[in-house]
């Protein structure tokens, strides 16, 4: 495979002393696990908005009240095979007609002695003491015949055999999947009671950035606004809309005009996080009267990333600031708008797991790295073009490895980020 034959041609090591130091706004960087379980809670800490939607509408959403059955299931006896219904012990008369069909009418109870004929998912004659499968059976005549020993209820599935009317079947919380679906609906459920997925706006900044054809003359193309809308439905957001915002004095104002007018729960920007001339972030989370709650992450690439709480605590609106270089984005992504996002929508987060590295994978001297890795059936094996301005690594990535500082060795079990089109995406 190329993309292994590219593996372990390893990234580069930081230059020595590249403390993260304070933020831009005066403080520490946060280490990358604080900053991650810092982004948890603020979206734990928000009130919950919920609604009910149709079945169709609630795949994804997460149940705000337990899924209790409406009814037994099944809701009546019912024959777990094509084949025959039978009473007592054989031979047996077999009843003339087509016999018992799903979906028809209850049946007149079968005599002593006789069988019927019945389809799957039929309801059982009263009285039947089994169903027998077509393949150990024969006919002679009006009578039928077993080929193997017959067993009182063989092949029934009695009512209540799954549930009983009333049983919890999933507590609140649970993520509603294409099989949860399928279970409301045998249940008898219309519509769910669910938590909507965060609203999510992106405000993509910078001058230099071409919506189209090939970069040229100090512009280059904007690389996010395609991948960031589709990465955020995967991970369970609703995105409301894209803008772009340019970085002069009129883009400052324009930034702070889409910060707090915006109805998203989430406002993502990209670029601008930093203190140079045209970082407008911290200025207009200033005015904005913003609580910045993650200045600054000790992690490469995308260590001036930010979160911040816009507005009162208990009504949930956060802005998450991302570096503008495309793989800085990425890990802004994983290390503060997941944790975030999937909070807010009441989603458990994803359970942690390790992997042993193939070769070693040198680190930063202070700062935790995530490195694109390919998953094999046994190993990480860490990918090239992982540099902050790269994406060729994590396009060919199954998910990104956190290496600590100083590196990993060859071997040695690395905390492992899925992709979410790898993983599952909004069903994980």
């Amino acid at each position: 495979m190329e993309a292994l034959d590219e593996a372990l041609a390893l990234v580069s090591r930081a230059p020595a002393g590249d403390d993260p130091g304070p933020g831009p706004a005066g403080r520490r960087a946060l280490g990358w696990a604080q900053a991650r379980e810092a982004a948890a809670r603020a979206g734990a800490g928000v009130r919950a908005r919920i609604h009910r939607v149709p079945l169709a509408d609630a795949l994804g959403e997460v149940l705000d009240q337990p899924l209790e059955a409406l009814t037994d299931l099944p809701s009546f006896d019912t024959s777990a095979m094509d084949g025959w219904a039978v009473a007592g012990p054989g031979p047996w008369t077999v009843r003339p007609g087509e016999g018992v069909l799903a979906g028809s009418a209850r049946p007149e109870p079968l005599a002593d002695g006789e069988a019927v004929r019945i389809a799957t998912g039929a309801r059982v004659p009263a009285d039947t003491t089994a169903v027998l499968r077509s393949e150990h059976s024969r006919e002679s005549g009006s009578q039928l015949y077993a080929d193997r020993p017959v067993q009182t209820g063989q092949d029934i599935r009695p009512r209540g055999q799954e549930c009983r009317s009333g049983d919890l079947m999933l507590p609140a919380g649970s993520l509603v999947t294409p099989a949860v679906l399928g279970l409301a609906a045998a249940a008898g459920y219309d519509e769910l009671a669910t938590r909507p997925r965060p609203r999510v706006e992106v405000l993509v900044l910078g001058d230099e950035l071409l919506t189209e054809g090939r970069p040229h003359d100090g512009l280059i193309r904007d690389a996010l606004s395609p991948m960031l809308a589709p990465w955020l439905t995967r991970i369970g957001a609703e995105v409301v809309g894209t803008r772009r915002i340019g970085d002069d004095p009129a883009g400052a104002e324009a930034l702070l005009e889409a910060v707090t007018g915006s109805a998203a729960d989430v406002v993502i920007t990209t670029g601008g996080t930093a203190s140079g001339p045209v970082d407008h972030v911290h200025p207009v989370l200033h005015r904005a009267g913003a609580e910045l709650l993650v200045d600054g992450v000790a992690v490469r690439p995308g260590h001036p990333m930010l979160l911040a709480r816009l507005g009162d605590r208990t009504e949930g609106r956060h802005l998450v600031g991302l570096p503008g270089n495309p793989l800085a984005a990425v890990s802004g992504l994983l290390t503060l708008a997941e944790p975030l996002l999937r909070a807010l929508a009441g989603r458990r987060q994803r359970p942690r797991y390790a992997v042993p590295v193939q070769g070693g994978i040198p680190g930063h001297p202070y700062d935790t790295r995530l490195v694109p890795v390919m998953l094999t059936d046994e190993h990480a094996v860490p990918l090239r073009y992982n540099g902050p301005a790269m994406l060729r690594g994590i396009a060919a990535a199954d998910a990104l490895a956190v290496v600590p500082p100083h590196g990993a060795r060859a071997g040695q079990d690395l905390e492992i980020l899925d992709l979410p089109w790898v993983s599952g995406g909004c069903f994980t």
